[in-house]
């Protein structure tokens, strides 16, 4: 166990340091709206990692390598990540040409958790890669845990575990920023992690249109980059 919990560790500092929309929504919700929305938000991420790890676990290989590889689906999730960073950008243009306009103070909601938790899993969700990123996970680790059950709960429950310790860490330092937010600065936040998501979504479109053009798979890179248990 304690060799199984070595090497979960640094894929969990791993995860949370991934540079992505997740990433930047959730430092942008800890900011504007408190540490407990951006709780919420991220244990919709969480749960959304929990869903790939199942479907990466209980499916076969051959239907697991298909899925990841369908161009069809990262063009999908890229359309869904432009759209939703498209439409971001434009409400939050005109609520902030509204603010100046009425020279109002701009309210933020704290307490919408539950909507919060779903916007969290459906960021995340929609993401093709980060199946993949579970996958490559199960394939490269799976066989030296012996595909036991036991070890592999453990396992990814030490990789979430450790992303979630991380980011909670990052909301509070994000926190401290809130006193020196104007409503100017909270939009070009915004501003910026919805052109951040509109990029991350034509990376997935590129991939789905040109998925040949990826010289190296997942699994590759992280038997490179993670030792072996």
């Amino acid at each position: 166990m304690i060799e199984d919990l070595l090497a979960a560790i640094p894929l969990g500092f791993f995860l949370a340091f991934l540079i992505g929309p997740v990433f930047f929504v959730l430092l942008e919700t800890s900011a504007v709206k408190g540490v407990r929305a951006a709780f919420s938000l991220d244990l919709g991420v969480i749960v959304a990692d929990v869903v790939f790890i199942l479907i990466a676990y209980f499916s076969t290989n051959k239907l697991l390598e298909k899925i990841k590889d369908d161009p069809a689906l990262y063009i999908f999730g890229g359309v869904l990540f432009v759209t939703y960073g498209i439409i971001s950008l434009i409400k939050n243009k005109k609520n902030y040409k509204r603010h100046e306009e009425n020279e109002s103070i701009i309210t933020i909601k704290k307490n919408n958790y539950v909507e919060l938790f779903i916007k969290g899993f459906l960021l995340n969700f929609i993401n093709i890669g980060v199946l993949g990123f579970w996958l490559g996970l199960i394939i490269v680790f799976g066989p030296q845990l012996e595909m036991d059950p036991n070890r592999m709960i453990f396992f990814f429950g030490a990789i979430l575990g450790t992303y979630l310790v991380i980011d909670i860490f990052k909301m509070f330092a994000a926190k401290k920023l809130n006193k020196k937010l104007t409503p100017y600065r909270i939009y070009k936040i915004k501003r910026l992690i919805s052109i951040i998501i509109i990029i991350s979504g034509v990376v997935l479109l590129f991939n789905g249109i040109f998925p040949k053009q990826i010289n190296e798979t997942f699994e590759d890179q992280i038997e490179r980059r993670i030792p072996t248990i």
